[in-house]
């Protein structure tokens, strides 16, 4: 039987997580009715999620208080402590997710006179994963289910390599102006606020789990630094770059290599690598989208003008450098003059990547660790 200040502490405890439900709720119907608003360019739906954020912004003030009253009034400790500890946080997340639910509203309203529907699909699926992420990440926080919160954690690489495929058609379309040059801006901020959410979704996961268990999840990658080259057809230059970064045999990093439109590996670029002591005969060319665990790259090294246009809009938390580098294996010269091409854009790449390597080892030491 429960003692008069047990049942006290339950009670304030299931009136907060009562109000996280009804805000979650709230948040994830104002996600819901922006993505119908833009699928049915209904203008009054968007008006409707931009009018209603107040009512999400008011819940996020009054589940704050109700924490700040039931740290005061029951002086917790333990789980009832992380409880509110952590319900303070996820509010914040919650009340974030409102955020971009309105701002993609705001978005569909620009597109409303001159709708384009040509990547509707696209944007529907990356949507609703974010939308289905962002639910079960507050009912593993809710019902406290850890195997939910890992499970919707995974989901976000999903999104983000979802995004990335988004933002190279749309960079497509656009140069073969198969798409008004006006819609790409808010189109590409709706899939930005979507892939957002899932970002959200994760700290909630996070923060669950460190409800549960009492130990932050250190998140997956964290021991090691990647760092991906990317080029056209990853043919060429990018293969170069990845197979003389991972000639250092640096035990903390994972170098990786993709193409905007791979193709096959040049055979000059082959023979010329052999000639290095690397063997490129066997490796097969990838494109971005198949790297994986593209989300836990540290630095993105673009290596050519069609490949730094494939990141418009720049990957949240990852360090962008780009080197432009001439692609030996198209010229059409002599074979001297090919094989001092492949030599300068060797010595390049490799003074550039040991430059970059001892930079980052320099930093990881100053701060205690990768």
């Amino acid at each position: 039987m429960l003692t008069h200040r047990e049942e006290s502490l339950q009670r304030d405890i299931n009136r907060i997580r009562d109000y996280v439900q009804k805000m979650s709720h709230q948040a994830e119907r104002a996600l819901k009715d922006s993505l119908t608003s833009y699928l049915e360019n209904n203008r009054q739906m968007a008006y409707g999620v931009i009018l209603r954020d107040h009512h999400i912004d008011m819940k996020e003030k009054e589940i704050d208080r109700l924490c700040l009253e039931f740290l005061v009034r029951q002086d917790p400790v333990a789980g009832p402590l992380r409880f509110a500890y952590i319900t303070i946080r996820i509010n914040l997340e919650i009340e974030r997710v409102g955020d971009y639910a309105e701002s993609i509203a705001r978005q569909v309203l620009k597109l409303y006179d001159n709708p384009y529907t040509g990547l509707n699909d696209e944007i529907k699926e990356i949507a609703n994963l974010s939308i289905s992420m962002f639910h079960d990440s507050v009912k593993a926080f809710l019902d406290q289910d850890p195997e939910l919160a890992k499970k919707s954690i995974e989901i976000e690489a999903a999104v983000d390599v979802l995004r990335l495929d988004f933002n190279r058609k749309i960079v497509s379309l656009l140069s073969e102006q198969k798409i008004p040059a006006e819609s790409v801006d808010p189109l590409m901020t709706i899939v930005r606020k979507f892939e957002r959410v899932s970002d959200q979704a994760r700290n909630i996961c996070m923060e669950a789990l460190y409800m549960i268990t009492g130990e932050y999840t250190k998140h997956p990658g964290a021991d090691v630094f990647r760092i991906l080259f990317v080029d056209e057809n990853n043919s060429c230059q990018s293969q170069m770059a990845e197979a003389i970064a991972s000639s250092f045999n640096l035990p903390k990093f994972i170098f990786s290599s993709a193409g905007i439109e791979p193709l096959q590996i040049d055979r000059s670029t082959i023979e010329f690598m052999k000639s290095k002591g690397i063997d490129l005969a066997r490796v097969a060319p990838k494109a971005v989208h198949q790297i994986p665990n593209l989300d836990h790259y540290q630095v993105i090294v673009t290596l050519s003008e069609e490949a730094l246009k494939a990141f418009p809009q720049r990957p949240r938390k990852v360090i962008f450098l780009n080197w432009p580098t001439p692609d030996p294996s198209k010229l059409s010269d002599s074979q001297t003059v090919k094989t001092g091409s492949y030599e300068k854009t060797y010595d390049f790449l490799k003074n550039q990547i040991k430059d970059l390597v001892n930079a980052i080892i320099d930093t990881d030491e100053e701060s205690g660790g990768v």
